[in-house]
């Protein structure tokens, strides 16, 4: 089967589009034939090896899959083949087929194409955890989205809007601003022109936001802990921007706020049953079209390196999709 390898770090045109042997599910597995791999911003870190996680070599990036069970192994009985399905894999997503744990393994209804369901797990997984198990979020608080048409941005959008929140979208322009807007965004706020800061306290009222969703860090983070609300709650998501800050802790006492870690792949190990039940949600709320899982763009896997670079130019709306 095709694939395409990272066999040192690298950047996105030193990978390469080979043929490795296929895979065969073991007990408990099941092999699904890929239709559609997302890809996620950490995917480029991962072959530079800037990621928490690194992979023995030689591993594929893509982290999250759709597609058709080809084959399941002993001891499967929840999967047969032919069945619809989306898993995340945490790696080794950019080829034609790969063998899951089964218990890992979701199916989808036939009402949700493939390149929407791929995109699912990850981004809204943890928006969903974030919002919902980590930020106490109470029907009308406001929510700020920082990199709020990005993957994870725009999940945070649309189910802070399921949830109830007051959602304010922020981004670096006003083309990325209307597209949250169609996408749960109440408000508005350009931090490429406008302050952080003073701007959320404007559109607060000066009360400032309940809760800041930070997937971007860097310069941001730190405007956006000055605008929260006393009592709020600041949820790290991640660090597109590259810098990792590093907060002023006076700013949580003056503001008896919240600091919250969000680091969903550990709460997906920690806890598999929520995170199960959190993703089967997610899947049905996407069937019924109250969450968008926007695609932004697809690529052939020979045209992985293209697709990453789209991501490095934080280029995308949406999620980019690859098609073994």
């Amino acid at each position: 089967m095709k694939a395409i390898l990272c066999s040192q770090y690298c950047g996105p045109d030193d990978l390469v589009l080979t043929d490795i042997a296929d895979p065969v599910a073991g007990p408990g597995e099941a092999v699904i034939a890929i239709k559609a791999a997302a890809l996620n911003f950490f995917d480029l870190l991962m072959i530079q090896g800037k990621y928490q996680i690194k992979p023995p070599f030689p591993f594929s990036p893509a982290a999250e899959v759709a597609g058709v069970i080809e084959s399941v192994g002993d001891g499967v009985t929840s999967l047969k083949p032919g069945d619809r399905v989306v898993a995340s894999c945490g790696y080794n997503g950019a080829r034609e087929k790969i063998a899951l744990p089964a218990a890992s393994i979701i199916k989808i209804p036939d009402a949700l194409d493939f390149d929407r369901a791929s995109g699912i797990i990850i981004t809204y997984g943890t928006a969903l955890h974030a919002l919902e198990d980590r930020a106490s979020p109470k029907p009308g608080e406001t929510l700020a989205v920082l990199g709020a048409a990005g993957g994870t941005g725009l999940a945070a959008c649309e189910i802070g809007k399921e949830l109830g929140l007051k959602v304010i979208a922020c981004a670096s322009s006003d083309e990325k601003l209307e597209f949250a807007k169609q996408h749960g965004a109440e408000l508005t706020l350009n931090y490429a022109k406008d302050d952080l800061k003073d701007g959320l306290k404007q559109l607060t009222g000066g009360k400032g936001v309940n809760i800041v969703f930070d997937p971007v860090g860097g310069p941001y983070a730190e405007a956006a802990l000055r605008s929260i609300a006393w009592e709020g709650r600041f949820l790290v998501i991640g660090f597109a921007a590259g810098d990792i800050p590093k907060m002023p802790l006076n700013l949580a006492l003056l503001k008896g706020c919240d600091i919250r870690g969000v680091f969903w792949g550990a709460f997906a190990n920690l806890n598999p049953q929520k995170n199960r039940a959190n993703l089967e949600r997610l899947v049905q709320w996407a069937a019924e079209g109250k969450i968008s899982s926007h695609v932004d763009r697809t690529f052939p896997l020979a045209q992985t390196a293209d697709a990453l670079k789209v991501l490095a130019g934080r280029q995308a709306m949406g999620k980019v999709i690859l098609h073994p």
